[in-house]
């Protein structure tokens, strides 16, 4: 079973856990505005970067394990939550439509659940929260449609989505796991990170050597580019902001309250990031809103309260 820290403050989990969606919804606008300069993979490597620097900043000592075999459940965690999750799913949209990717990532909650019930012995599947996880995806359909009727099946790009999904599933698996250790969570977010860089590693090497322009996984090492592309403020401005913000804060605080009020109960919330996401959309890059996509968001809502409903 997943053990809740209760010494620590219920409400602070929450507002750590909606501060964390929030950051996460104006990601895909930084991540598309970086995408004229930088490839998929040069965005994350460069964003993982900035968050394992910030979070040495922040706490300047190094985690002590009881046990190094407890390394695993770091790795793995890193692995998961981080490396594959964001990989995929920003090369998902390069195959197919941010709408059937904010849709396909949007059920991270129900595979965190089957997960947790799974592994972790945990019973959440109960009526309400199929009935709450339905109506959820049924608001975000509407809010990622935004007034499109169209759905377009990209077989590459949703298997990454699902990809996505299903491996912050086992992220938070593994998050669970690592909580249960008793060790600081800014400092567990930081080995996170670093297994996380380490496993991109060999990427990076491919990167450079092999992958041509058009590939996800691209990394310019030309100096006359680079030294255009970070001469941007922008640029830096995003980078920081994924990096310190979305990255290196926001995994910590989800850590915290996960920690504090469970796994699969905070994960619900994602189901918010898609409206977060277009509400920025249409004030930073101009995209419309419609009647649906307001109908979408109240459906979303009220989904993600329904789904906590306990049975009688």
């Amino acid at each position: 079973m997943e053990e809740i820290n209760n010494s620590r403050n219920p409400v602070a989990g929450y507002v750590l856990a909606a501060v964390s969606v929030f950051l996460w919804g104006i990601t895909f606008v930084c991540t598309k505005a970086l995408l004229k300069d930088f490839s998929a993979f040069e965005i994350l490597f460069f964003r993982f970067l900035a968050a394992y620097a910030g979070l040495w900043i922040i706490k300047p000592k190094p985690l002590v394990l009881k046990n190094k075999k407890e390394n695993w459940w770091f790795f793995l965690a890193g692995l998961s939550g981080i490396t594959i999750y964001q990989q995929a799913e920003n090369i998902a949209i390069n195959f197919t439509t941010a709408s059937n990717v904010s849709i396909i990532v949007s059920i991270c909650p129900i595979f965190t659940a089957i997960i947790a019930q799974i592994f972790l012995k945990e019973k959440h599947l109960n009526f309400w929260f199929v009935l709450g996880f339905i109506i959820a995806l049924s608001g975000i359909a509407l809010v990622s449609f935004n007034g499109h009727a169209e759905f377009h099946l990209s077989p590459k790009g949703d298997l990454l989505a699902l990809l996505s999904a299903i491996s912050w599933g086992f992220y938070s698996l593994f998050v669970s796991k690592v909580n249960n250790l008793g060790y600081d969570d800014i400092l567990c977010t930081r080995r996170f990170f670093f297994y996380a860089i380490l496993a991109m590693v060999p990427f990076f090497i491919l990167g450079a050597t092999v992958s041509g322009p058009e590939s996800s996984f691209y990394v310019n090492l030309t100096a006359a580019v680079n030294k255009a592309r970070f001469a941007k403020p922008m640029n830096w401005v995003n980078l920081l902001f994924l990096g310190l913000g979305a990255s290196a804060f926001c995994f910590a605080a989800w850590g915290y309250a996960c920690n504090t009020i469970g796994t699969v109960k905070i994960t619900v919330g994602l189901y918010l990031i898609p409206v977060i996401t277009i509400i920025f959309a249409f004030v930073f890059l101009g995209e419309k809103i419609t009647t649906m996509g307001l109908a979408g968001a109240a459906l979303t809502i009220f989904g993600l309260f329904l789904s906590n409903k306990k049975n009688s």
